[in-house]
C-alpha cells in the first residue's frame, strides 16, 4: 500500500472532511483525488464508505452553510469579494447566476460538478432570499450526490486508483513538485490573461465624472449596462438613458448597437472586466468607439450621479441611443 493510501486509512473521515471543507470555501485545492482515493480504499475493504460519505458531505454542507448566511447577511457584497479572490473574477459569478436562474435550487446540485461555480451558488442562493430550510436540503443532497459520484468511481477502479497512487509514491518529491508546478503555472497564466484583457482597455476607460459631464452637455452617446438579471432585481436602477442587456446577448445582438456615436458599457466587477470583454467583443465587429466605465455602477452610485428605474427591454437596443 502507497503512503497516501496508508495515511488516508489511518486518518480517513478527518482527511476527507478538511479537503472537502477547503474546496468547497474557495481555494483551489480539488478534493476529488482524496475521494477517489477513499473510493479504492472501501473497495478493498480498508474504510467504511458511510463514514467516508458523511465526513465529505459535512465538510461541503459546512461551508456552504458559511457562505450562504453570508450571502443572506451581506448580498452582493460576498460575491464581489468571491469576484476578486477568484481566478475567473466576474465569469465565474455570471455562470453562476446563470445556472441558478435557469434551473433554481436545482442548479445548486448540477453546480457541485462545474469548477468554479460551488462555491459561488451558495451566496448567490443566500443573497436571492431561499429560506434556510430549503437550501439545507438541497445543498445537503448536492453535497451527497457529489461525494457519492467520486466515491462510486474509486470504488469500481480500486486496483487500477491504488496502481497510480504506488507509482506516484514511487517518483517521491519530484511527482509532489510537478504537480505543484503545474497548479502554480495554471494560475499565472490566469492572471497573465487578466491583465493582459484590463491592459488592452486601460486607455479607452472612461470615469464616471467624465460620463456625467459629457450627458450634461447632451453629446451623442450610447450607454449599456452589463449587469447579470439577479443584480437588477436586488437594485433595479440603470444608469440614466442606459439600456440593459446581457453580455451573453450581446454576442448574439451586436449588429442593433450604433457605429456613430461613443459607447458605453458599464458592470458591477472588480476592474471593469465583463465591461472589457465586451468591449473587445464591439471592436472585433468593427464597433471601436467603445470605452468601459470606470468603477461601473457602483462608481456612479457612490456620486449620486442620476439613476433611471427599470423598465421593460426595448425590442431593439437602437430607440434608447442618446
Amino acid at each position: 500500500m502507497s503512503e497516501t493510501l496508508d495515511f488516508l486509512t489511518r486518518h480517513g473521515p478527518l482527511v476527507l472532511f478538511l479537503a472537502v471543507f477547503v474546496e468547497q470555501i474557495g481555494i483551489p485545492l480539488p478534493a476529488a483525488p482524496w475521494l477517489l482515493a477513499a473510493g479504492a480504499l472501501a473497495g478493498a475493504g480498508k474504510m467504511d464508505v458511510m463514514s467516508a460519505l458523511a465526513a465529505a458531505t459535512v465538510g461541503s454542507l459546512l461551508a456552504d452553510l458559511l457562505w450562504f448566511y453570508l450571502g443572506q447577511r451581506f448580498g452582493s457584497r460576498v460575491l464581489k469579494m468571491i469576484c476578486r479572490i477568484s481566478l475567473e473574477r466576474d465569469s465565474c459569478v455570471r455562470r453562476s447566476e446563470d445556472v441558478f436562474e435557469r434551473y433554481g435550487m436545482s442548479g445548486v446540485i448540477a453546480a457541485k460538478f462545474i469548477p468554479g461555480l460551488s462555491t459561488i451558488t451558495a451566496p448567490l442562493a443566500g443573497r436571492s432570499g431561499v429560506s434556510f430550510v430549503r437550501f439545507f436540503f438541497f445543498d445537503g443532497l448536492g453535497s451527497l450526490i457529489y461525494a457519492a459520484c467520486f466515491v462510486l468511481v474509486g470504488v469500481l477502479f480500486s486496483d487500477q486508483l491504488e496502481q497510480i497512487l504506488s507509482t506516484l509514491d514511487d517518483l517521491g518529491h519530484g511527482a509532489l513538485a510537478l504537480v505543484i508546478a503545474l497548479v502554480a503555472l495554471y494560475i499565472g497564466y490566469k492572471y497573465y490573461q487578466r491583465r493582459r484583457l484590463l491592459i488592452e482597455l486601460r486607455m479607452a476607460r472612461i470615469t464616471v465624472d467624465e460620463l456625467h459631464r459629457k450627458l450634461e452637455a447632451g453629446e451623442n452617446l450610447f450607454i449599456l449596462d452589463l449587469r447579470h438579471r439577479a443584480e437588477l432585481e436586488q437594485e433595479p436602477l440603470l444608469i440614466r438613458g442606459a439600456l440593459h442587456i446581457t453580455a451573453d446577448e450581446l454576442k448574439l445582438r451586436h449588429e442593433e448597437i450604433p457605429r456613430d456615436c461613443d459607447v458605453i458599457l458599464y458592470c458591477s466587477c472588480p476592474n471593469e472586466e465583463s465591461s472589457a470583454r465586451a468591449a473587445l467583443l464591439l471592436r472585433r465587429n468593427g464597433i471601436v468607439r467603445v470605452h468601459p466605465l470606470l468603477g461601473g455602477f457602483d462608481a456612479w452610485r457612490e456620486r449620486n450621479y442620476p439613476t433611471d428605474p427599470r423598465v421593460l427591454q426595448a425590442s431593439t437596443v437602437s430607440t434608447l441611443a442618446i
